[in-house]
């Protein structure tokens, strides 16, 4: 089988010659060992500098290329891709407001050097009623140069790789509004939130729309739902609210003979019901550690999702190469018969991740994965660090 032929049998709950793999994103530091080279490709504040510098074409370039390497140094079977920054004749630099901290249309967002790095939004504007309309007035443009990644990891792996592309997800819009700000308007003025979601759905199925007529075989949709604990809204809200926008953007996908994949990390057992209810195809950011078991997603929803997680980050993070290979063993043993399974981190290959950890967790994939199956028990799978114990009794 080709790796594009490996995945679709996983989604459409056949058996594949192998139980795929890939990630949705591996950040620079993890990507530089592995390729033996600098990179701008997921590096954060690096790659905003850059982007502020004037350098997009070269930052594209680097996407384009370590896109393609990683797929083939990691032997991926779907392989991930997104929008580029537009081609500006000017690029836009917003008002700093310290050395990490800066004003963007009424955003204060910061970049922490510290705990991976990410960027973090401080403050939110103050959206009206007249906000939102002229928000809907705006027309809804995907500017051709920001597909140049898309179409030029198409090109080189599009007949043999699942393209998997990351889509728009506004199905919960906090980004707009900020989280505390988003769950207090759906008290005090629901009607608010819910013409904000229909504003912003409109944009994400546009943009869903554009990944897949340059080639992309399925999206994923990236917007978390739920922390470790649950979801940040009761199931009820959780249904009058966001779910009408999630079925709208599964929807628009199906449409189009495409697959449509929801990454949603934490424990999504109350709300999971639910987003199967509406026909997602399948289910990232599955996080072992936290009760989100594969034993028990299968016997629940195994005709129904297929399954893409088995290896916690943690223990890529902290744990050794013998962890990542018994939490792999785990996952096909116990969610691979039938197909359904995908064997990929439980969210994202963090810039900490150990390199060993994730070949090892690759190369247990490779030798436990092939169908038909017959996979050792190889022991409870365990948490690295103090305390360590069983993720599933």
């Amino acid at each position: 089988m080709t790796p594009k032929e490996r995945v679709l049998a996983a989604l459409s709950h056949r058996e594949p010659d192998r139980v795929p793999t890939g990630e949705i994103g591996v950040d620079a530091p993890v990507v530089e060992q592995a390729l033996g080279r600098p990179t701008l490709y997921r590096s954060k504040w690096r790659e905003q500098v850059a982007l502020w510098e004037g350098r997009r074409d070269e930052v594209v370039a680097d996407y384009q290329r370590t896109t393609v390497e990683m797929a083939r140094r990691f032997q991926w079977d779907f392989v991930p891709v997104g929008l580029c920054p537009e081609n500006e004749p000017v690029p836009t630099r917003p008002r700093m407001l310290d050395e990490y901290t800066w004003e963007d249309d009424g955003y204060v967002r910061r970049y922490s050097p510290i705990g991976g790095g990410n960027v973090m939004t401080m403050a939110y504007p103050e959206l009206t009623w007249d906000d939102l309309e002229k928000r809907a007035a705006e027309p809804v443009t995907i500017d051709d140069s920001q597909l140049e990644v898309v179409r030029y990891v198409v090109r080189e792996l599009g007949d043999s790789h699942f393209i998997l592309g990351k889509g728009g997800d506004n199905s919960f819009p906090y980004g707009v509004l900020g989280m505390e700000g988003i769950l207090m308007r759906m008290i005090e003025d629901p009607a608010f939130v819910h013409r904000l979601t229909e504003i912003e759905t409109e944009r994400s199925i546009a943009l869903n729309d554009a990944l897949l007529a340059a080639g992309c075989d399925g999206v994923l949709l990236g917007t978390d739902y739920c922390d470790n604990r649950g979801p940040v809204m009761g199931p009820a809200r959780f249904e009058e609210f966001v779910l009408p926008a999630l079925r709208r953007l599964c929807a628009a996908v199906h449409r189009q003979g495409k697959f449509f994949i929801k990454h949603s990390d934490g424990n999504n057992w109350p709300i999971l019901p639910a987003m199967v209810g509406i026909g997602i195809d399948g289910l990232q950011g599955i996080q072992p550690a936290i009760g989100m078991d594969l034993l028990r997603l299968k016997e629940l929803f195994g005709p129904q999702l297929c399954l893409f997680g088995g290896v916690d980050v943690d223990v890529l993070v902290a744990g050794k190469p013998d962890d990542a290979r018994r939490q792999v063993a785990y996952a096909i043993r116990h969610a691979g018969t039938g197909g359904g399974l995908a064997i990929v981190s439980g969210n994202t290959i963090t810039g900490d991740v150990r390199l060993e950890n994730y070949d090892a967790m690759l190369a247990a994939l490779r030798e436990l994965g092939s169908y038909p199956l017959s996979v050792p028990d190889l022991g409870p799978a365990v948490l690295p660090g103090e305390g360590r114990g069983e993720l599933v009794a």
